[in-house]
């Protein structure tokens, strides 16, 4: 179960990152709004690994 769970959400990263490419050489509108959602998600996972910019190792 754990393995279907991994794949779909590998198979979702993979396919907003292509979406991501073929919005930026101009592709069809649901192309830029894929790549939006998955720039935002992208930000939103990274936000709380930020801190308060001291170094990883405290």
């Amino acid at each position: 179960m754990i393995l279907i769970l991994l794949s779909a959400v590998l198979l979702l990263v993979v396919g907003g990152c292509v979406c991501v490419v073929w919005a930026a050489r101009g592709g069809p509108r649901w192309t830029r709004v894929v790549a939006k959602g998955t720039l935002l998600a992208g930000e939103l996972v990274r936000a709380p690994g930020r801190g308060n910019g001291r170094g990883s190792d405290d």
